[in-house]
């Protein structure tokens, strides 16, 4: 397979890094695309194999005759959000499948863009959700498709994101909406997407509430931080500040960001209390899916730990999953957690409470990623996925569903429903 990767920031790295290091035998990355030359040269360099001439790279403007001149089976796209659909819609039209980072896209518009152009083409693309693949998160599945709770009634479902990963999010380009959908989109996509797999439905009414209560300029004022400046690298208080992003003390964040900032102006390290970021950090939502399940969904970003919390009620007790992924967060510091910090409590009615033995994989995002790139690059070479855990636009589409309809509510402080959300807007799925 002849692959073509658009987009060379962070994310890329796992597909271009996949194939380099364990699938060349079977696929070539023939083009890298970027808006941002330093950063195409990089993933260009790593890209490249010894005694090769190298991987062929353009720039954004040129994705069109990067199609026409390397004539790519499959386009991995890793773009910031809102751009997700033009290069679908475009390998698409050029007869390309597409691997896509999550989300599938960020709003109805896009997404029905997305659809009408695969029904017209016939072409695939797959969302790589790796939270599907993670061995515990997959237990879970196992467990609900045997029956061991009876029939699922009631979720109740929290997402923690830490002081560092989630003060992130409110310095980069997902600070605003328009590109990123906002957290209920960008994020949850991957929460709301285990929910309509681990359930087998699809979400029907969304009522939710999200505001900014704690990266603001009211908070910078309660943390001693007057007189901050725009971003972390020109901040007159960046050395007192728990949230300063030094990049220049990062060899990665540097060589990637701070030293392609002459070629498009793009700063990695905006202040995250800023009164213009247009994100929530505190979100709730009630979700009834069609098969009469309902939830509550909590996602905050400025937690003192990282992970989830889920219960699952059902007809015989019920599942209680917790996985604490970051102990604590102090001045920027970060304690991982070990493989004993995930637990799993089976508690059926008229016994106790059993801790059962939670599976772990090697890799990252709990040996969820090497799963899900050997199903993406060798599928062949793996077991029949009994799971169902590959992602068309069906579930892509889906997964980003609940999160658009949250936004609305909070918007317009009314429950949602999606069917007709989808109708007005001329979408099936």
């Amino acid at each position: 397979m002849k692959i073509a990767i658009v987009g060379c920031g962070s994310r890329h790295k796992m597909f271009r890094d996949s194939v380099v290091e364990d699938y060349s035998d079977k696929h070539e990355i023939v083009a890298l695309c970027d808006s941002n030359g330093h950063r195409l040269r990089l993933a260009a360099e790593a890209a490249s194999q010894p005694g090769t001439n190298g991987v062929a790279t353009y720039l954004a403007g040129d994705f069109d005759r990067l199609i026409t001149e390397q004539k790519p089976d499959t386009v991995v796209v890793a773009t910031p959000d809102f751009l997700h659909s033009d290069y679908i819609i475009r390998a698409f039209e050029a007869g390309c499948d597409v691997i896509c980072e999550k989300p599938l896209t960020i709003d109805l518009t896009r997404l029905k863009m997305i659809l009408d152009a695969q029904a017209r083409t016939g072409r695939k693309v797959m969302v790589t959700f790796n939270y599907r693949y993670s061995p515990a998160r997959t237990q879970i599945k196992e467990l609900i498709m045997s029956g061991a709770i009876g029939t699922v009634t009631a979720v109740d479902f929290r997402w923690h994101l830490d002081r560092v990963h989630g003060a992130d999010y409110f310095r980069r380009w997902h600070r605003q909406k328009e590109n990123s959908g906002g957290l209920l989109v960008h994020k949850s996509t991957h929460h709301f997407d285990l929910l309509n797999w681990w359930l087998g439905s699809v979400p029907v009414d969304v009522f939710a509430s999200g505001r900014r209560a704690f990266y603001r300029p009211e908070m910078a004022v309660e943390l001693g931080l007057g007189g901050r400046g725009a971003r972390c690298a020109d901040c007159a208080v960046a050395s007192s500040c728990d949230f300063e992003l030094n990049m220049d003390g990062d060899e990665n964040l540097r060589s990637l960001y701070r030293e392609a900032e002459d070629e498009d102006g793009y700063f990695r390290d905006r202040c995250v209390f800023d009164a213009d970021i247009g994100i929530e950090d505190t979100m709730q939502a009630h979700i009834r899916y069609a098969s009469g399940v309902t939830a509550n969904y909590t996602l905050t970003a400025y937690s003192p730990w990282e992970g989830l919390e889920i219960k699952f009620q059902g007809t015989k007790g019920d599942i209680t999953h917790r996985h604490v992924e970051v102990h604590g967060v102090f001045g920027g510091e970060r304690a991982h957690a070990g493989g004993d910090a995930v637990t799993t409590e089976l508690h059926l009615a008229g016994e106790h409470p059993r801790m059962l033995d939670v599976p772990h994989g090697e890799g990252h995002h709990g040996g969820a990623d090497p799963v899900m790139l050997g199903y993406i690059f060798d599928p062949a070479g793996m077991e029949p996925d009994r799971f169902g855990r590959a992602s068309d636009h069906v579930a892509g589409g889906w997964s980003i569903l609940t999160g658009i309809a949250a936004n609305m509510s909070i918007e317009t402080g009314s429950a949602v429903n999606i069917p007709t959300m989808l109708r007005a807007r001329g979408i099936k799925l």
